[in-house]
């Protein structure tokens, strides 16, 4: 069921196995330890109806009723009229977030939280089987702490946490899936194929109405099509969801000892909708960040999106560059893609910020030709030069740059 291959040694050359969990309901599965009588209750963390709240989980029994995450709580309480709603106790779900964290931690330095629920662990080379040692990770959980949790493992961080998309979805009735989907080396393509495209990371909406229209519904359609009509259509991006399709990703986990990174944050005195205002604000912390950087003769290559809802649900969303980047340009691009993929249209954006982390001195290819990138950085270069002699507000790129 595996079929992994012989075990290696962590961090050789090789093939990767990458678990990936995610806690089940886990707002709502703690309410349930806080409150036992919600057991088997339909049920909602989030805002208030009448304040536009939204919901940030919802229970299975209210799963039933159509109500998802994310939805406006009017809309669920439509949905189902004998919905109870629970305000969010946020100090409580770190706390026990951190309590999981912790345990997961334990079990490998290859480790990388991506969200309050959320983690990747590099098993590459474990002995003990896959499905066994997931197995064993889910009933302490479950045992312990009380918290129901669900995983994918796979060969890369892309289809381990479809893998566990997948297995959520094995759940039946009122109660958490505890599901479990481990995907064979060699077979991410067919696997991935007949899954929904929205199922893909960086198909939102508007790009899935364009290929819908193309006839493209399933990941295995996107695989199907030739990559450079896929970049005819969607840019270089294209390409990016060509590989995606293929159920490629050459992403490593990134542990807590690489992560040293710098970054740049800011909270709104009132939660922005504006896409433009949400660009705006994220190419300034972008050039901050690559500010940081350049004084500090260094680079880095993973480029780290932070957002917090208004319901200070916090989570984060990164990608790994071919190389290091002190780009404020690249940056912001990059971040603006993660933007697009995590955030709804019109969601409301409580705090935003940008990170690059991966550090080392950056990598400069010495070219025959003047090339655009060479005079790009002799601009930026100069930039610099401008804001260290009379201050960083002198001068600003142009947002069409």
């Amino acid at each position: 069921m595996t079929a992994f291959g012989p075990p290696s040694r962590a961090g050789s050359s090789g093939s990767q196995v990458i678990l990936h969990l995610d806690l089940d309901a886990f707002f709502c599965a703690v309410e349930e330890l806080r409150q036992p009588e919600l057991l088997g209750q339909a049920f909602a963390v989030g805002g208030r109806p009448g304040e536009r709240g939204v919901v940030s989980s919802c229970s299975y029994a209210a799963r039933r009723f159509g109500i998802r995450s994310g939805m406006p709580m009017a809309q669920a309480v439509r949905l189902y009229p004998g919905l109870k709603v629970v305000s969010g106790r946020h100090g409580a779900y770190g706390q026990m977030s951190d309590r999981v964290m912790d345990r997961l931690r334990e079990v490998t330095p290859g480790f990388e939280q991506i969200s309050i629920d959320e983690a990747f662990l590099d098993i590459t080379g474990f002995r003990e089987p896959p499905e066994q040692l997931a197995r064993r990770l889910q009933r302490g959980i479950r045992d312990d702490l009380g918290l129901p949790s669900s995983i994918g493992i796979a060969s890369n961080k892309l289809v381990a946490k479809i893998a566990t998309e997948v297995a959520k979805k094995t759940g039946r009735g009122d109660r958490a899936p505890f599901g479990l989907t481990i995907v064979p080396l060699g077979e991410e393509r067919a696997f991935l194929a007949p899954l929904p495209m929205e199922m893909l990371w960086g198909v939102g909406p508007k790009t899935a109405r364009k290929m819908t229209t193309l006839g493209m519904r399933t990941i295995g359609d996107i695989a199907g099509w030739p990559e450079p009509s896929l970049v005819d259509l969607f840019g270089e991006y294209g390409r990016e969801l060509a590989r995606r399709a293929r159920g490629e990703d050459d992403r490593m986990v990134v542990t807590e000892h690489e992560a040293k990174s710098m970054s740049q944050e800011t909270t709104f005195a009132r939660d922005v909708r504006d896409d433009k205002a949400l660009e705006r604000t994220l190419r300034q912390l972008a050039g901050e960040v690559a500010g940081y950087l350049r004084k500090s003769n260094i680079a880095g290559s993973t480029i780290r999106l932070k957002l917090r809802w208004p319901d200070f649900t916090t989570l984060t969303r990164q990608t790994t560059l071919s190389q290091r980047t002190d780009d404020e340009v690249e940056i912001a691009e990059t971040a603006l893609e993660l933007l697009k993929s995590a955030r709804k249209p019109g969601q409301a954006v409580r705090l935003i910020g940008v990170g690059v982390s991966r550090l080392g001195y950056p990598i400069r290819q010495l070219e025959l030709w003047d090339s655009g990138r060479e005079r790009h950085r002799r601009l930026t270069a100069a930039l610099d030069d401008l804001r260290k002699k009379y201050g960083d507000q002198v001068i600003h790129r142009g947002e069409d740059e």
